[in-house]
């Protein structure tokens, strides 16, 4: 099953050019890895309104499956990507943020301060990344043997799980 992609990149200076998006590159080319197809992208500052425009545009309009977000997951007050994630899903997967922390613990001991969600609207698996492009492949990579089969499950296979 082909699914549609979206990413979204959470950076204050990466959407005013002043720095590069290494983390949402490394998402296209992560995504090469799985049946999808990155349909929509785009570059947003850590301003609640902008995420939140943007997670609902990929969701509802571009109909993405799966959007995955990089950056604003820390604690600093400008972290705000968590927060607005919980505000448009409908319900939450909380193994995925704790397998990442959890993992990524055994790599860098920070990991534990990511605030970092997963969850569902209507038929899009939103899931929060870090910001940097060295925790985006190992939290990528430890989501990669059940991405999809979660995005399966939510668009209606009633297959056995076991």
């Amino acid at each position: 099953m082909i699914f549609s992609a979206g990413i979204l990149t959470i950076s204050d200076k990466g959407s005013t050019g002043q720095r590069e998006d290494e983390s949402g590159r490394l998402l296209h080319e992560l995504l090469e890895s799985l049946p999808g197809k990155v349909c929509v992208y785009q570059v947003v500052p850590d301003e609640r309104n902008d995420i939140r425009e943007h997670l609902l545009s990929f969701c509802d309009e571009w109909k993405a499956n799966l959007v995955l977000t990089t950056g604003g997951t820390g604690i600093s007050p400008r972290d705000v990507t968590p927060d607005v994630t919980g505000t448009v899903i409908d319900y939450l997967i909380p193994g995925i943020g704790e397998i990442m922390r959890m993992e990524g613990y055994k790599i860098n001991p920070r990991a534990i301060i990511s605030r970092a969600i997963a969850g569902v609207r209507g038929k899009t698996l939103i899931v929060n990344l870090p910001g940097s492009p060295r925790a985006v492949r190992e939290n990528f990579e430890m989501l990669l043997p059940v991405l999809p089969h979660a995005i399966e499950k939510m668009l209606g296979d009633e297959s056995a799980c076991g």
